[in-house]
């Protein structure tokens, strides 16, 4: 059998198993234009894989139709809240993907056969969700900044506890936001409350106290693994 041949039918049927075991949820999301996507792309979820695009079908009504199959362990990313994106694949620049996002917690997850609407990136619905993903962290920094101003000057039993508090407070952040807003949190807030640890180690080492600090080094610890 002709080598191009035969991995195209290898293709197919690696296609096929994907939407029928385990319980995928199969759906067909309905575009006016496509950008490229192909079957095989994959379907992401927050930057992880969920699905994969198992056909493509343009209708007699001039418009895209395009099967998805989301595995099963993943079929909650994919609810009445979910709004299915067409983007560049930020693992494979060269490919497309449908990235889900969820534009509310919760909600009924869609069932095998559902039949839905695609969005694009220039929508309304996206362009609000981005600007509520941004405007969560930007309260959250303004927040930080705010307890770096009330952590000047005071003494360092307060300043441990007042890091306690803060501590707590963004892991109640990390724990109710979505991935990007924890990234952000991870990356951007994290480090400069490592720092002001550092100091007060420092600090509290010259009176033979540094171990006071050392409930707070535990507690980064677990905040950097969430």
């Amino acid at each position: 059998m002709n080598r191009k041949i035969y991995l195209m039918l290898l293709a197919i049927c690696l296609l096929a198993g994907f939407g029928c075991r385990n319980g995928a949820v199969n759906l067909k999301i309905r575009y006016d234009r496509v950008e490229g996507l192909k079957q095989g792309d994959r379907v992401i979820f927050e930057q992880n894989q969920v699905g994969i695009v198992t056909g493509i079908v343009y209708t007699a009504e001039g418009r895209y139709e395009v099967d998805a199959a989301i595995k099963a362990e993943f079929a909650n990313t994919a609810t009445e809240h979910s709004e299915f994106f067409i983007i560049s694949d930020p693992q494979a620049g060269d490919n497309k993907a449908v990235e889900i996002i969820q534009t509310s917690k919760g909600g009924t997850p869609l069932k095998d056969g559902t039949v839905i609407e695609g969005s694009t990136q220039t929508s309304a619905v996206f362009n609000l969700f981005r600007d509520k993903l941004n405007k969560g962290f930007e309260e959250v920094t303004q927040q930080f900044k705010q307890f770096m101003k009330e952590l000047s000057g005071v003494s360092e039993s307060d300043a441990i506890k007042k890091l306690e508090d803060e501590l707590n407070r963004l892991g109640d952040e990390i724990k109710k936001s979505g991935k990007s807003v924890q990234e952000k949190i991870q990356k951007e807030i994290l480090p400069d409350i490592q720092k002001e640890i550092d100091r007060l180690r420092q600090q509290l080492q010259k009176f033979g106290r540094e171990e006071e600090v050392r409930p707070l080094e535990k507690k980064m610890e677990k905040m950097k693994e969430i």
